[in-house]
C-alpha cells in the first residue's frame, strides 16, 4: 500500500453510487491515470476493493484506518506554514475540538497559518477544494495520523458513521 491509495478508496467510497471511472478519479484527484490504475489494482490485492473494484470493503477499510494509518503512515507537525486546516483545525472536528494550535497541510492558496502536516498524496488541497466530502474524510483521517487520544476517538467514532453507514 502507498499512501494515495487511501485517498484514492476514500474517493471510490465517496462515488460508489456515481458512475465514475479511473479517468474522472485521476482528474478529479489531480494524479495521472496510470497512479490509479496501479492503486486500484493493489487495493484489490489487499482485499479492499471487490466487484472487480468498484466497491470498497468498508469493514477491512476501517479496520485499515483504525489499527493501521497512524503507524504505516504516521506524521508529526512540522514548521508553521499557510495551508489548508486538517485533522482538529478542519471540520467536523474543529466544531468539537477547541484549540489554540493549527495543523494545515501546505499549500500556496491556504489561508490560515498552521503547523505543517503532510499530506498522504501532494495533490491532496487542489481535490479537496473540489469535494468537501473527500476534505472531511482527509481530514479526520489526519486527526489518526496526528492526533491526541480525544480526537482520534472522536475521529474514529465519525469516521465509522461515515464509513460503515
Amino acid at each position: 500500500m502507498r499512501p494515495q491509495d487511501v485517498v484514492i478508496l476514500i474517493k471510490v467510497l465517496l462515488e460508489e453510487d456515481r458512475n465514475w471511472t479511473q479517468v474522472s478519479l485521476a482528474r478529479e484527484l489531480f494524479m495521472s491515470q496510470s497512479e490509479i490504475s496501479e492503486s486500484l489494482s493493489r487495493s484489490r490485492y489487499a482485499r479492499l476493493l471487490y466487484d472487480r473494484g468498484r466497491k470498497v470493503a468498508r469493514q477491512s477499510f476501517m479496520d485499515l484506518l483504525e489499527y493501521g494509518i497512524p503507524f504505516i503512515f504516521p506524521q508529526h507537525p512540522g514548521n508553521i506554514v499557510r495551508g489548508i486546516p486538517t485533522g482538529h483545525s478542519a471540520s467536523p472536528l474543529k466544531e468539537e475540538i477547541l484549540s489554540e494550535e493549527h495543523y494545515v497541510w501546505p499549500y500556496a492558496k491556504g489561508y490560515v497559518r498552521g503547523q505543517g502536516v503532510l499530506p498522504l498524496y501532494h495533490s491532496v488541497p487542489q481535490a479537496v477544494e473540489l469535494d468537501k466530502q473527500l476534505y472531511e474524510m482527509l481530514a479526520l483521517i489526519d486527526a489518526l495520523r496526528v492526533g491526541k487520544v480525544r480526537e482520534k476517538n472522536l475521529a474514529l467514532e465519525l469516521l465509522k458513521k461515515r464509513i460503515l453507514l
